[in-house]
């Protein structure tokens, strides 16, 4: 419905509600930054104030990163961490991918078949014979057995096995005929050409490794070799009456990701319009 002056009042009222709805979402994130700036005595005042009268960010901030369970230690093991496992998940998800959907070879979609099968095996029923292969094996209570846990994406390789399978054949062949082999194809054409698909997976896989709990819970024992996850929840249960401290030590947590969404959303958003393109 649009007037004359050209005001279409559906849009308005659907930005509006759409407005009103995301600071709804919105509300609790604020909240958990506002009182990371309050002294402990100002977390529950009623009305809430949204503004503190009295700040106290910085005392915050400093016993959170530098006290007596320093979170700058925690955020290196973290960023250590996400960074490696997601550029080795990502090169060898893509690999894996393009071998999948350009290379010919003998049982090659059965092979495929077998990978995604693996997918529907639960990630707890493995826990107990990884536990076990990694403490024989060295990698337990170490960062590299870490790394490797989430190295190797089933979910990853599917994802962007579609995205290679997009690329036109005839840009294979006519590779094919000037002579190159399958690593210069892959680095040369297909690779940039799923570049956004390769980006948005990339980003998803380090916001599912800063966020993972259960694998450090199980693999990890030496308090300095914490990531985040386990951080927060040791630091919660010590300073459980300090909702202040708790706050700010939440709202160091989720900003580096963030960050990566601010910097990754171009990618994610070309990924997307990529998955849409047909032929």
């Amino acid at each position: 419905m649009q007037t004359q002056a050209g005001v279409d009042w559906r849009k308005l009222f659907v930005t509006i509600v759409m407005f009103v709805v995301s600071m709804l979402f919105l509300l609790p994130f604020i909240w958990m930054l506002v009182t990371s700036f309050k002294v402990e005595r100002d977390v529950f005042v009623y009305p809430i104030q949204w503004i503190p009268r009295e700040w106290n960010a910085i005392q915050n901030y400093r016993e959170v990163w530098f006290g007596d369970y320093p979170f700058y230690l925690y955020y290196w093991n973290s960023i250590k961490v996400s960074m490696l496992t997601t550029l080795i998940s990502a090169m060898v998800s893509a690999l894996a991918a393009y071998g999948f959907s350009k290379i010919q070879f003998a049982a090659g979609n059965w092979l495929f078949i077998i990978v995604l099968v693996t997918y529907m095996i639960p990630g707890q029923a493995i826990l107990i014979p990884q536990f076990i292969l990694y403490r024989n094996i060295g990698l337990f209570d170490n960062h590299l057995g870490l790394i490797m846990l989430g190295s190797f994406s089933v979910l990853g390789t599917f994802m962007l096995r579609q995205f290679f399978m997009g690329v036109h054949q005839e840009f294979i062949e006519s590779a094919k005929i000037d002579g190159a082999s399958h690593p210069r194809i892959f680095w040369s054409i297909a690779l940039p050409l799923v570049k956004p698909a390769v980006a948005t997976y990339a980003i998803l896989r380090f916001i599912w490794t800063w966020n993972d709990y259960q694998n450090p819970l199980i693999f990890l024992r030496t308090d300095r070799l914490f990531t985040i996850p386990l951080a927060m929840q040791k630091f919660t249960s010590l300073s459980g009456e300090f909702y202040s401290l708790i706050m700010a030590a939440a709202v160091s947590a989720i900003f580096p990701l963030l960050i990566v969404f601010i910097i990754g959303q171009k990618s994610v958003i070309e990924g997307i319009a990529l998955g849409g393109v047909k032929g």
